[in-house]
């Protein structure tokens, strides 16, 4: 395990804020992780029940998007800086793994050099984790169970900032933020084989649940672009109400729930249709989707009122409105 002195260290001093102890109140077939990026902690919350029952820190510096272990035991959690992406900051280089029930940091991975590590994804066959790692235009292809670097893919762009999987693992989709477009990635061989222009800027990306449709938000103008995954150019334009952030397709691949942060509203596309059908109120600035495996909830994190909210996929309501921390953002389901 690579800097293992200071994994101790972390874990040594790590101080997690008291809360209800573990026995009375961790529920493991229903935990959200929540990265509370303003207050650099990682929350954990019973879905059950609608409360954060832990809250992790990350040693003083901010993670702002989280990715769950498989199993659901670990949480790794790869840590930024303190800038947002292209803006001046400090350099992100390592990501700290938690044990979520013992609610403490293990491990850490460094990156050997400022990289700003930002979304890290489990590969639905290989069992290995992929980290976006910014500034070297590249993603990090990590060992999880060694904890170690074993490969890299690069992107052929900057600042790309999130990473999406295709469910059978053959392709994997960065977008770039500041260039707007997105870096189509063979995984097996580990080679960009496309860069798809799609806008002046994008945000966040997400995959259809058959891998045949691409999803990435215009931040120019409020439209998505649908990316047709056989031909890698931009099929389609679906008009929004403001300018898209993250989203998710629900399980069934009938919708596909999109944040709009600044109309604090959360948009559901039919794709058939390849039109919004629904506009919901959340709290402000939503920002990530989290559609829960069983395809009933869909979790949206709302960075500036410390909210998750709960939306029913049945009806398209928001069932309750769950406590978080200071700037809420990226999410990972650890249920079991």
């Amino acid at each position: 395990m690579r800097n293992a002195n200071f994994a101790l260290t972390l874990a040594i001093c790590i101080l997690v804020v008291p809360i209800p102890s573990r026995s009375e109140s961790m529920n493991t077939h229903s935990i959200l992780l929540v990265a509370n990026k303003a207050e650099h902690t990682l929350g954990v919350v019973d879905a059950a029940v609608g409360r954060q029952i832990a809250v992790i820190p990350e040693q003083g510096i901010t993670g702002h998007e989280v990715a769950a272990s498989p199993d659901g035991k670990l949480a790794y959690v790869p840590i930024y800086g303190n800038s947002g992406v292209g803006k001046p900051g400090t350099d992100g280089r390592n990501m700290v793994v938690i044990d979520i029930a013992a609610q403490k940091i293990i491990g850490n991975l460094d990156f050997g050099h400022g990289v700003r590590p930002h979304c890290a994804v489990f590969a639905p066959k290989d069992g290995l984790l992929y980290v976006t790692t910014e500034l070297d235009s590249a993603i990090t292809v990590i060992d999880p169970h060694a904890l170690r670097i074993v490969g890299t893919i690069p992107t052929g762009q900057p600042e790309s900032h999130m990473l999406a999987i295709s469910p059978d693992g053959e392709r994997g989709y960065t977008a770039n933020v500041g260039p707007g477009t997105v870096s189509v990635l063979d995984m097996k061989a580990r080679k960009n084989i496309a860069v798809i222009p799609v806008s002046g800027q994008i945000q966040r990306i997400a995959v259809s649940v058959d891998g045949r449709m691409v999803f990435t938000s215009d931040q120019t103008k409020p439209q998505l672009a649908v990316i047709d995954a056989s031909s890698n150019k931009v099929k389609t334009w679906v008009p929004l109400l403001a300018p898209g952030y993250g989203s998710a397709p629900t399980s069934d691949g009938h919708w596909l729930v999109v944040a709009m942060p600044n109309a604090n509203k959360v948009a559901v596309v039919d794709l058939r249709a390849m039109k919004v059908a629904e506009n919901i109120d959340v709290p402000a600035a939503p920002q990530e989707v989290l559609v829960r495996p069983d395809g009933h909830v869909a979790y949206v994190s709302c960075d500036a009122s410390h909210k998750v909210a709960v939306i029913r996929t049945t009806d398209w309501k928001v069932e309750k409105l769950i406590e978080a921390g200071a700037g809420a953002d990226g999410l990972a389901w650890a249920g079991r």
